[in-house]
């Protein structure tokens, strides 16, 4: 005679539900921002007291024009000391990179990390409708990092 189990077919464990960490919740949203008017030489006071190595250009909309780094102004005090022209005559118009490369503030941070290292960017502003609302650097996805677990990479 064979023995019924009336136990039931039993389920599955649950997997938790990942939850993706994602750039907008990492970006720093207090930006400090220049204009395509200022000079090069408040530019570079701006990085120095503020400790940046760069930052977005925006009009008066807060619609991103470019990007203005540390390297841009550093060519400008060399070129400057070469060709013996004063700086005191340049604005970031005519020495910020125009074509900036944005990312979406729903993107994983992962996939961003892996943006960083392919583009070899240190920043990359976020804008949403057209407005500038953040900017996540390589810093900022590191601390997103130190939130997963290292052998997995899952929160």
């Amino acid at each position: 005679m064979a023995i019924k189990s009336f136990q039931g077919k039993r389920a599955e464990p649950e997997k938790p539900v990942e939850e993706p960490i994602l750039v907008e919740d990492y970006m720093s949203t207090s930006l400090i921002t220049f204009r395509k008017e200022e000079k090069i030489t408040d530019v570079i006071a701006k990085l120095v007291e503020n400790r940046i190595s760069g930052g977005p250009v925006v009009n008066e909309r807060n619609e991103l024009l470019g990007i203005i780094s540390e390297g841009d102004c550093l060519k400008q005090i060399s070129d400057s000391r070469y060709y013996n022209m004063p700086m005191e005559d340049l604005t970031v118009k005519k020495h910020m990179t125009c074509n900036v490369e944005t990312i979406d503030g729903k993107m994983n941070v992962l996939d961003a990390a892996k943006k960083f290292v392919e583009l070899k960017h240190r920043r990359f502003p976020i804008c949403e409708d057209g407005k500038l609302v953040g900017q996540i650097s390589q810093s900022d996805i590191l601390k997103a990092a130190m939130q997963l677990k290292g052998d997995t990479w899952r929160t």
